[in-house]
Order: structure tokens, then sequence, then C-alpha cells
């Protein structure tokens, strides 16, 4: 029960990653708030709460300031608290950069970058004034290296590794924590929309063989969520399979 008594806030949370984090931080004692898209999330309550713990949902669209602030206020309406904040909410636009449209870059940044200035900005306050938190960003290794057909992705990646870097500098004295996870290649629904032969070529690719699954990132979430990471900070975590080697 290494988050017992703790409130944690996942965004992008119904699906892949995002689910996967909300179902492993409740058995390990969390009070889980769980944010997405969909205006209906009774779906992932339902799986917390059969399994003994506590969740609600609230929908919310990252890009949207006001409507993460109205979140931010829903939880901790509820809890009373939010001691992690794990920003996992993402999308991909993907196309080489002679054929990405504006639309498709600014939709990518809208969410992946902006979304966690949002979510952050609406939550760091409180913890401020609690003196404690933990902000765990998701990035990717595409922001660590770049890949084809991803300028919009990797690009709001890479600034979220230099966004961590600043918060933790900027909040480390103030009792917060702010570090980031980079996947690598899991097998999510994401992943599962490219062709078998790019697939098997990541496969091939990685030291261990295989695709990453959602279990192996959420793992490194509630790591970086617990006391254990108490002194971890600003730090880029690669869940990648050693594909990055």
């Amino acid at each position: 029960m290494r988050l017992k008594d703790k409130v944690a806030l996942i965004t992008g949370g119904l699906n892949g990653i995002g689910r996967e984090a909300a179902l492993l931080f409740a058995r390990e004692g969390a009070r889980v708030a769980v944010c997405d898209l969909s205006p209906k999330g009774s779906d992932i309550v339902a799986a917390i709460e059969s399994e003994g713990g506590r969740a609600i949902y609230v929908s919310a669209d990252v890009s949207q300031f006001p409507q993460v602030n109205d979140m931010a206020a829903a939880v901790l309406e509820q809890f009373a608290a939010i001691d992690i904040l794990v920003n996992n909410a993402g999308i991909i636009r993907d196309a080489s950069l002679l054929k990405m449209t504006i639309e498709q870059w600014n939709e990518v940044i809208a969410v992946d970058l902006s979304g966690v200035f949002h979510c952050t900005r609406a939550v760091a306050p409180h913890m401020v004034e609690r003196g404690k938190g933990k902000i765990i960003n998701t990035s990717s290794i595409s922001g660590l290296f770049g890949n084809f057909g991803q300028t919009n992705y990797a690009a709001a990646k890479a600034g979220l590794i230099g966004m961590t870097k600043t918060w933790a500098r900027e909040l480390g004295p103030k009792g917060i924590t702010v570090n980031a996870v980079a996947p690598g290649f899991i097998a999510t629904e994401m992943v599962k929309t490219m062709p078998e032969h790019v697939v098997q070529g990541v496969r091939d690719r990685t030291p261990a063989r295989r695709l990453g699954e959602p279990r192996d990132v959420a793992n490194a979430y509630l790591f970086l969520a617990s006391d254990e990471a108490d002194f971890i900070n600003g730090a880029v975590l690669s869940v990648d399979g050693g594909l990055t080697l």
C-alpha cells in the first residue's frame, strides 16, 4: 500500500497506460481521480470500486484551461487534496514535415504540451500551500531522440522535459518533486494502429525483444509517486526495454 491515504489525479485515464495506472494506484491505497475527454467514465470508476478502491471521474479537455481549473476544483471538493498529479493525457497526429498540416501541429501541441502546463498550473498552487506533492509528466523517447513523422509529438514531448526540469527547480524547495517518464513503444491501441512490419522492426531492435506493456509504465509512475522516490527530482526515466541504448 505504497500510496495509502494519498489522492492521485491521472489525466488520460480511461484507456491504455492511464487506465492501468489508475487501477494500480487504487490497489496501492490511493483515492483516484480519473480525467479524460469522454463525458462518460463510469467504467473505470466501477472497475476500481469493484476491487475495494475509491475513485471519481471528471470529464475535461486538458487543452482548455477553464475546464482544467474546474476539474481540479471538483477533485479538491470531493477528496480535499491532490497529492499526486500524473500528466498522462496525449494524442498523436503523425505526418512528415512536408505533409503535416497546421491543424495537426496545433492539436498535438495544445494537448500534449499546453495541456500539461494547464493541469500543473491548476494543481501546483494547492500542492505549494500544503508543502508537498508529486508531479509526473509523460514524455516519450520521441522527445529525447526525435522520430520520423512526429515533428509535433517530438516537439511537445521534448518541451515536457524542459518544463519538468524547470518545475523541479522552482517547486523542489516547496516540497514538490517533478519528474518525467519517457516510454518507448508500448502495446496500446495507439501503437497497434502501426503496420505490423514496423512493430516487428521495433521488437527486433529492442534488447528486451518485446514491446512494453501499459503496466511497465504504470509501475514507473507508481515508483515516482511513492515515498521511495522522495529524493528524485527533475529526472527523466526511460521505460523502453533498452531501445535507446
